[in-house]
């Protein structure tokens, strides 16, 4: 049976492209009025004890060992120990939905969900595979395409992972795409679509003319009567290396698009503000007509996911991250370290440009951490370990036929020597 609370939402999401496009956990996942919603009502009204929370508070403060405390002597015992909210600290909601409308002028004036954090970006495309994919609800992605979606979709949703191929003749595959989310529409009534720019494993993004494209094959899907879900997974935003790449995500095109697409943009400090290991990721909604109460009903759906699985993300990642976005020297600190990776770019782009190879073939790249080949003759697999093995060069083999390199873990000055062995050994492989 329903939870009342989940029939709540349901009904505040009535007739929207969320209602129609909820998988079977998204309709019976609800936000629950438990120890942290109680604890949340405890917080702003208790004025002479707070007994909801499990933590120890000493003279209204967290707990926290001296020797935890030394070695991060600015940031306080809240900053450090304590719990944070389900969806994530709200200062630091609210500076990064400032920074997507810095970063992407095409929202300025559209309404989007405030951004919910969650414990990384992989941790984001899992929780929308469980809020609008099941068995009977597949997602569409290119190919190729990192190997973490096909686990999550596959794997863990028990779902089909369905791909169209991204390149054909040096160019984005537009009328592979268009194809495929046609036939997904037609088959299904609905389109869960999937993309990544600058692309993993590929390291493309695509041109203003290209964006226009995919934004024309969503709005006539809709227009069509189609439900669509559009996930923009923006984990190396902002990282172009060419002029002639569109600069602002996909998801700002998308946002008010047509009321009968969900767009969803999965982003975070990670790569963009070079923390890693913060495990800091967000999730935000727009969709044409959506009022403050649907998004908020659909966070809360978001919540839930949260809730019954991690809790909440790390507070010393949200507390450093806050007080770096406060600092004015951050983005002259992260220009530089963007500037290595595009020279490091530029070093593989004349490389690949003033070789040829029998075997491998570049695949088109001009953005984010990667390149990849696309290997004819001999196996990627054995190929990445005859480089390991014989060269000590580490690459990942995404297929059979895909070899990704990522030359952003590469300093340039070995970059020629790295990419000399590559194509040696590609060669050699192909004559053997």
């Amino acid at each position: 049976m329903l939870n009342s609370l989940a029939q709540e939402l349901n009904d505040i999401l009535k007739h929207t492209s969320a209602e129609a496009l909820f998988s079977d956990i998204g309709r019976r996942m609800y936000f629950p009025k438990g120890i942290i919603a109680q604890s949340g009502e405890a917080k702003k009204a208790a004025s002479k004890a707070n007994g909801t929370i499990g933590m120890t508070v000493i003279k209204g403060k967290p707990a926290i060992l001296p020797c935890i405390q030394k070695h991060v002597p600015d940031l306080t015992s809240a900053e450090l120990v304590a719990y944070a909210p389900t969806a994530g600290n709200p200062d630091l909601r609210k500076t990064w939905q400032e920074k997507i409308v810095q970063k992407n002028p095409l929202l300025k004036d559209k309404k989007i969900s405030l951004p919910a954090a969650v414990p990384g970006l992989t941790a984001g495309i899992s929780y929308m595979a469980d809020l609008f994919v099941d068995d009977t609800k597949p997602l569409l992605a290119p190919d190729p395409s990192w190997d973490n979606y096909a686990l999550v979709v596959e794997t863990r949703r028990g779902a089909e992972f369905h791909q169209f191929p991204m390149f054909e003749n040096g160019n984005f595959n537009i009328p592979a795409l268009e194809k495929a989310v046609k036939k997904e529409a037609e088959k299904y009534g609905s389109v869960r679509l999937l993309l990544n720019f600058p692309q993993n494993p590929s390291g493309y993004s695509p041109n203003h003319r290209e964006t226009e494209e995919l934004c024309r094959i969503i709005k006539e899907t809709a227009e069509s009567g189609a439900k669509l879900l559009i996930v923009s997974d923006d984990a190396y935003f902002g990282l172009a290396y060419e002029e002639n790449i569109e600069k602002q995500s996909l998801f700002a095109y998308l946002a008010d698009i047509h009321e009968n697409v969900l767009a969803v943009k999965i982003d975070g400090p990670t790569k963009e503000d070079f923390v890693w290991g913060f495990r800091c990721g967000f999730i935000t909604f727009g969709c044409k007509g959506f009022t403050d109460e649907q998004y908020d009903a659909l966070v809360k759906k978001l919540m839930g996911i949260i809730r019954s699985s991690v809790s909440c993300i790390s507070t010393p990642a949200q507390s450093l991250l806050i007080h770096a976005f406060k600092d004015p020297d951050l983005e002259e600190q992260k220009a530089a370290f963007r500037k290595i990776l595009e020279t490091r770019y530029h070093a593989v782009r004349t490389f690949v440009d003033t070789h040829t190879s029998s075997v491998l073939e570049p695949m088109p790249f001009n953005s984010g951490y990667f390149m990849s080949f696309h290997v004819n003759k001999v196996n990627a697999e054995d190929m990445r370990k005859k480089l390991l093995n014989e060269k000590g060069i580490g690459t990942i083999s995404i297929d059979s036929c895909t070899l990704r390199v990522a030359f952003s873990s590469i300093d340039e000055d070995k970059i020629e020597s790295v990419y000399s062995d590559i194509y040696e050994t590609a060669e050699e492989m192909g004559r053997a």
